[in-house]
């Protein structure tokens, strides 16, 4: 197998997050963006210390579990990979994949685990409470498009009107604002110039209620003038849910992410409330909430059930729980009503500042939200925690943070992940320091795409 090679082989897996294991008669290589049983012809680009990598050019044979695709951009977009398959079939390759990755860590424990399989979303389409679009062109000098970037491609944008895993009201406001702004600019990410930047939807499972918020430049340009116009169009639409609050958010950062610079309301308010297994959440354009309503609550019910009776003596509440990377808090008010005190952790200012308006909107007194880095704050919290309960971001703990965590020297721990790699890097220094892994499951809070969610159930050697 050599750089540049045009080989043709079949997938025998793909292991997390999309990378598949092609066997050829000259060996084994990793390709992306391919499916288990898929006969393909790719193009080798590494090949170093026996391992090789190439870039898929066609599929020649489609896989026997393929079953059809509900969606028109399948293949373009960059979004969904296992959208030919039916749902029992993803799951299978989730729960393969994280199953395979924590025996890999936790072979050498000295304790025997239980891994629970995976845990599937209620919903499998429209399912998501948010999403961001992206303006651009598909090719290079194109229309404007409005929606997801291209498969494998930093630049090109495809206009997926047809996405299916949002509801038709999406579907309708993307189209309308993608039409509305023809012939306006949009960001160059290479040349720093341009107008609009993306379009920021977000919609209330429980009451359908919508915030659309339009994300620009300050640059002068044609659309600026056009910006109450395209409110106004908003609001004519013929909608299941109802319209809410109309924002323009302003973002000069050099960097392809929606960023506050400032915020005008166009109309109506800012935010939205959401119910999450009995409890009230107010939420902003930028807070952070599970894209998955119906997920999530399988997500933390599952957290409830790891973490099990909290009570002590005489069945009080006595317990300290810290939520590190607590995000709006979410977890923690779930634990509050069976701790003495919940302590939530969080760099995100604005996140934290929502987690306490959301505990206060639900009565909790026992909720403290800080505003820092974990690694920083845990030396200055003056409570020892009975538990701790982490939701780190995709790369997971920092070394140090972990240590001081270790430190603690606690009985008990949960671990809820979105990336299982992140995560099976983390248990081996837990593993390495006196922690052993009771049980796992995966949940899948993304039908159709390639992430997953892990929680781990960790305990203290004794």
């Amino acid at each position: 197998m050599k750089k540049g090679q045009e080989l043709t082989g079949i997938v025998e897996r793909v292991d997390f997050p999309n990378k598949g294991i092609v066997r050829t008669e000259e060996g084994q290589c990793v390709v992306k963006n391919v499916l288990p049983g898929q006969k393909i012809t790719f193009i080798v680009q590494k090949k170093r210390n026996g391992r090789a990598e190439g870039r898929l050019k066609q599929t020649e044979e489609n896989s026997v579990l393929e079953k059809g695709n509900p969606c028109s951009h399948f293949g373009q977009c960059g979004g969904c990979l296992y959208l030919s398959l039916p749902y029992e079939e993803q799951l299978k390759i989730k729960e393969d994949q994280v199953g395979r990755l924590l025996e890999g860590v936790l072979s050498g424990q000295t304790q025997e685990w239980l891994f629970e399989g995976i845990r599937k979303s209620p919903v499998t389409e429209e399912y998501r409470n948010k999403m961001e679009f992206s303006f651009g062109d598909e090719v290079k000098d194109g229309p404007l498009c409005l929606g997801m970037h291209k498969r494998g491609s930093f630049y090109d944008i495809v206009t997926v009107s047809d996405c299916r895993i949002v509801d038709e009201d999406y579907r309708k406001i993307l189209a309308a604002t993608r039409d509305y702004f023809e012939g306006c600019s949009f960001y160059h990410r290479l040349r720093h110039t341009g107008y609009l930047r993306h379009l920021l939807i977000r919609k209330a499972s429980g009451t359908g209620e919508i915030l659309a918020a339009l994300v620009t430049t300050s640059q002068q340009d044609e659309g600026e003038n056009r910006v109450e116009g395209w409110k106004e169009q908003l609001l004519s639409l013929k909608l299941k849910g109802k319209i809410t609050g109309v924002l323009h958010i302003i973002n000069d950062s050099v960097a392809d992410v929606i960023k506050n610079d400032r915020t005008d309301i166009l109309y109506g308010k800012d935010f939205f409330f959401e119910k999450l297994l009995g409890l009230t959440f107010k939420v902003s354009a930028f807070s952070f909430f599970q894209t998955n309503t119906a997920g999530a609550e399988v997500l933390y019910q599952t957290v409830r059930e790891y973490i099990g009776d909290l009570s002590g003596e005489k069945g009080r509440a006595d317990k300290v729980v810290y939520d590190l990377y607590s995000g709006t808090g979410t977890i923690a008010q779930l634990m509050a009503p069976c701790a003495k005190k919940v302590i939530g952790v969080e760099i995100v200012e604005e996140a934290v500042q929502a987690a306490r308006e959301n505990a206060e909107l639900n009565h909790l007194n026992n909720c403290t939200f800080i505003a820092g880095d974990v690694l920083k704050v845990l030396d200055e919290i003056e409570e020892s925690p009975d538990l701790i309960i982490l939701d780190p971001p995709r790369d997971g703990v920092h070394p140090k943070a972990l240590k001081k965590i270790l430190g603690y020297g606690i009985e008990k721990m949960v671990y809820i992940s979105c990336k299982p790699t992140s995560l099976v890097r983390d248990l081996a220094v837990f593993i390495e320091n006196g922690y052993v892994v009771e049980r796992a499951t995966a949940v899948d809070q993304f039908p159709w795409t390639a992430n997953v969610e892990t929680v781990c159930l960790l305990s203290r050697i004794k």
